[in-house]
């Protein structure tokens, strides 16, 4: 039976761990009736019918940049997940929900909300970055700077923390579906093809690139033309992609500097002698953690199962909860959001 459980409700994918094991994992998105806006595909099975679907039906992702965008769909979501994952094994289950940092109050209420709409109680809300500190057993009582870069698919995260607190940080709107649009963009002005978003996210992941690679590799990928209306194949090498996001992977690179330049000087002193904690799903970008280093100029270390760092981490904050005790900012987090 399910006691304590970590939810992350992410842009592209929810993710549920529990008992030590992922419990659930697929795709945050649904399919749904367009006049009556009435859920009919969850999931992978939802994912599918993006760009495919018939005039009556739309696909909703209900989750943008890390929150809410339609309260009600994803509460509809995370319902049809949480029976899919436990049934009715869940008696009062502990859940540590996480969102990105450096979002409002409302923010967390909405997520809290969702979550107990959706069948759950005893819900506390925790930042990802403080998530992953928890994943990483970091001592919570030092006064020690560690920077976590957590990049998804809609934010990426950036936040340095010290003591239990983020002492500084910035949820940047750059991530992981960007490399989809730029390689969305980048293919229909060079190839006068158009290709839709999974097309886009199969590219970035057999050749996406940060930096050159020292050997070319291809893939032909198909799409229809602008012009003629026809579907027409192509080959697209990993050069090319790189050329296309290269602008995202420096901007994301950009945001982690910013927070570093709005850092203490002392805690970015720890920075420079640690290094920094790299994960999330878009960190897998091949050559990524060399292109962070060389832009930062520290050392990068990489999470190891980098897209299940903060789900981990949520169900590790559960159980050392009390670390939290002496630390306002993220009191209001823990305890004035929790609802019995």
């Amino acid at each position: 039976m399910a006691t304590d459980i970590g939810i992350d409700l992410g842009t592209s994918k929810t993710v549920i761990f529990s008992s030590s094991k992922i419990v659930l994992e697929l795709p945050s998105a649904v399919t749904v009736d367009a006049e009556s806006w009435e859920p009919i595909y969850f999931g992978e099975k939802a994912k599918q019918t993006m760009g495919r679907t018939p005039d009556s039906l739309v696909c909703v992702n209900p989750i943008e940049h890390g929150v809410i965008a339609d309260y009600d769909i994803a509460e509809a979501m995370l319902k049809t997940y949480m029976q899919k994952a436990f049934g009715n094994k869940v008696l009062r289950p502990r859940i540590m929900a996480t969102l990105p940092a450096g979002l409002t109050e409302l923010q967390h209420h909405s997520l809290a909300n969702v979550v107990e709409s959706a069948g759950g109680r005893n819900i506390s809300v925790i930042e990802g970055p403080l998530a992953i500190a928890f994943g990483l057993d970091l001592d919570f009582t030092a006064p020690h700077g560690t920077l976590i870069v957590d990049i998804g698919a809609g934010t990426t995260d950036v936040a340095v923390v010290s003591m239990g607190g983020i002492a500084a940080c910035d949820s940047v709107k750059i991530a992981s579906l960007d490399f989809d649009a730029q390689i969305i963009k980048y293919i229909r002005k060079e190839y006068n093809i158009e290709i839709g978003p999974l097309t886009a996210e199969t590219i970035k992941i057999k050749i996406g690139s940060a930096v050159k690679r020292d050997i070319e590799v291809a893939i032909i990928a198909k799409g229809r033309n602008v012009f003629t209306g026809l579907p027409e194949s192509f080959e697209i090498s990993s050069a090319e992609i790189y050329d296309a996001i290269s602008e995202t992977v420096n901007a994301i690179c950009n945001g982690i500097r910013q927070v570093i330049n709005k850092t203490d000087p002392d805690l970015v002193s720890d920075i420079m002698a640690d290094g920094l904690y790299l994960t999330g799903g878009g960190s897998q970008l091949f050559g990524l953690e060399q292109k962070i280093e060389e832009y930062i100029g520290v050392k990068v270390h990489m999470l190891p199962d980098p897209a299940y760092s903060v789900v981990k981490g949520a169900a590790a904050a559960l159980k050392k909860s009390e670390l939290l005790k002496n630390v306002n900012y993220q009191l209001r987090s823990i305890k004035e959001l929790e609802i019995e």
